[in-house]
């Protein structure tokens, strides 16, 4: 069978074009690294072809030796980086190489700052090192065949970085893929055998596959620049870093092999390496990374980790090596005890997995703490990044609540910069005498739970308030109910009780002053019969006439709001309107005798509350007309 032979010009998407113009003119303050993008993309070609061959040996082809060339040609002025990995059908490279970071390139067009190392730590963060080539190279020819297709099915892809490319089928004989560079003129350096090896050597050495070149000759040898007759050495140590020992690596080490196996172009912002020998054997070299990747709120993608068997690479993104809310960790695990053709069937029912797993969580877990000890600062800016994601993990990970939980920052009453940086135990630690509870507060935006009127008479007393305005949080708070033996409770939940935190008379007065609007408070549910289901007198409010709140057991106003916006039916649960008697609007409408004053009155508190709460009227019309008529009434 013979595939059609056809050549055809394709447009890069716009924001390609523009990505690559960015990068013809020197993003990059340090060129080279474009070599160790293709190095790092070449050995994941080959770790792949190894993944898909444990199920399919043919697609070996015969030549199992996996290996990455490097070499040059200073006559014809290119450089050449070639792997016998897994290749590339003709759709892949349409899509893998037609388009740029398909799922985020406008957001990465819209982070871009100007700063040159503020732009060149997005690269790597939208997944585009391959597109490194164009710094050095006038023109990019990339030929490839897939593993397991016929040498007929061979594709050439090629473009200036002007804004479109060719692709053609062409024959293949061997699989993989072969990426040439025609140099620029200015490129000489590149076209150097010495610094092609330093170069490999700096960035690639911990590549567990070896990356070869032309053997060199000497210099007075004619063949010099062609290297010996079909020669190769390997360059690079071609070692798998995470199975030396710690105190042979190098911090540079640590952080170029981070930058290889994340494809960062930004070191990392801490790692844990350890080695667990006995009944269960294995390594584990775990990164946090500095910034967030913009995919990192796509909970169908994979996650960072890749999975080795004694030095053989298995497969990646392993979702059973890290929980979900521990997405952005990278890095490697490597077994002696898993099976080399391990599936993610066989996954699924892996014991010896989980032991892993829940080893590799309390590292990275005991990482974390030991950073927000000792590193407070450089704690706080992996929050700033990272933190809506830690906040799944009590509900997700009950097993280790208590220790994500001494993890988690917020924002609170008593912060200034409304920063989240005060942790449970900072909390805790400041309780007023007679405090038994954690309060917090739950708001659609920051500004919002900060002015809740619910927070009138906790700002009176002195007592902090957490103050949780992410959607995050909602989910958060199924899992953490407590912390410390002191129960978390919700401001806008339930009857108010400070507990020992009131002192006898004014639980009196409160008592006194019910009774006195016992009456108001039963014709105004009469009234608003349907929307709310009673009235009550608060004594939580100090400056605002009322209030919503719901049942201590019912489900949240934010919560309703965030699960009707994804389109979710929600039981109807009215909730509860609470009244300030001291508030001058209160007491005049316990005097109004008029039944469509007193009507749009209690309406319009009613109202007035469900604005403060961020909520949307039925009827803002008639929300209207209510506000203009009683403005215009005359006084009495």
């Amino acid at each position: 069978m013979t595939a059609e032979v056809h050549k055809e010009t394709l447009d890069f998407q716009a924001e390609a074009r523009q990505l690559l113009r960015l990068m013809i003119h020197s993003l990059y303050s340090n060129k080279e690294i474009f070599l160790r993008e293709l190095i790092s993309n070449a050995s994941d070609a080959c770790d792949k072809l190894r993944f898909e061959a444990l199920t399919d040996e043919a697609l070996f082809e015969g030549e199992s030796g996996l290996r990455v060339r490097v070499s040059c040609d200073r006559q014809a002025r290119t450089l050449t980086v070639t792997d016998n990995g897994i290749g590339m059908s003709r759709q892949e490279v349409i899509d893998h190489i037609g388009t740029i970071a398909k799922s985020g390139t406008r957001q990465f067009f819209e982070s871009l700052t100007g700063d040159q190392a503020g732009d060149l730590r997005l690269i790597g963060q939208f997944g585009v090192g391959f597109y490194s080539a164009f710094i050095v190279a006038e023109r990019v020819t990339l030929t490839t065949r897939r593993a397991g297709l016929g040498p007929e099915h061979g594709v050439r892809w090629e473009s200036t970085g002007e804004g479109s490319y060719t692709l053609e089928t062409v024959p293949c004989e061997h699989r993989g893929t072969e990426i040439v560079l025609h140099l620029r003129a200015d490129e000489d350096e590149f076209l150097d055998g010495h610094r092609l090896r330093e170069i490999i050597r700096r960035y690639s050495d911990s590549v567990s596959l070896p990356v070869e070149m032309p053997v060199e000759m000497p210099a007075e040898t004619p063949t010099a620049d062609e290297g010996g007759a079909g020669e190769w050495e390997t360059v690079n140590r071609a070692a798998a870093l995470w199975a030396r020992p710690r105190k042979e690596i190098t911090a540079e080490e640590y952080d170029e092999f981070y930058r290889h196996v994340a494809h960062d172009f930004e070191a990392p912002l801490a790692h844990v390496h350890t080695q667990i020998e006995g009944t269960q054997s294995y390594i584990a070299l775990l990164y946090l990374p500095k910034r967030a990747p913009f995919d990192l709120w796509d909970r169908e993608r994979g996650h960072g980790i890749k999975l080795y068997v004694r030095r053989v690479f298995i497969m990646e993104d392993t979702e059973r090596l890290m929980p979900n809310y521990l997405r952005f960790v990278r890095g490697v695990v490597d077994s002696d005890d898993l099976p080399l053709n391990v599936s993610r069937e066989i996954l699924q029912h892996n014991r010896q997995l989980d032991v892993i797993r829940g080893a590799s969580v309390k590292k990275v877990l005991g990482l974390l703490k030991d950073m927000a000890e000792g590193e407070p600062e450089k704690y706080q800016a992996f929050w700033a990044e990272f933190g809506r994601v830690m906040k799944e993990g009590p509900a997700e990970d009950y097993a280790n609540r208590e220790q994500i939980a001494k993890l988690l920052r917020f924002a609170t009453t008593h912060g200034e910069s409304g920063a989240q940086d005060i942790s449970l135990d900072d909390y805790v630690g400041r309780m007023k005498e007679g405090q038994d509870r954690i309060y917090y507060i739950t708001a659609e935006s920051p500004l919002a739970a900060r002015n809740s009127p619910h927070l009138e008479i906790f700002r009176k007393k002195g007592i902090e308030v957490l103050l949780l305005s992410e959607r995050v949080d909602e989910w958060m708070l199924t899992g953490l109910t407590e912390y410390a033996g002191k129960p978390l409770q919700s401001v806008a939940k339930g009857e108010l009780s400070l507990g020992g935190l009131e002192d006898a008379e004014e639980k009196r007065d409160l008592d006194v002053v019910t009774e006195e609007f016992k009456g108001l408070a039963e014709r105004m549910g009469t009234t608003l019969a349907g929307k709310v289901k009673e009235v009550r007198v608060t004594h939580r409010l100090t400056d605002s006439p009322s209030c919503l709140v719901v049942d201590q057991d019912d489900m949240g106003m934010s919560l309703r709001k965030l699960l009707e916006a994804t389109g979710q039916k929600i039981p109807a649960n009215p909730p509860i309107l609470e009244i300030n008697p001291e508030h001058p609007l209160v007491k005049t409408l316990k005097r109004e005798q008029d039944g469509v004053r007193f009507d749009d009155w209690a309406h319009l508190l009613f109202e007035q509350a469900m604005l403060s709460e961020g909520g949307q009227l039925e009827d803002p019309a008639a929300f209207v007309r209510r506000m203009n008529a009683l403005l215009l009434a005359p006084a009495g």
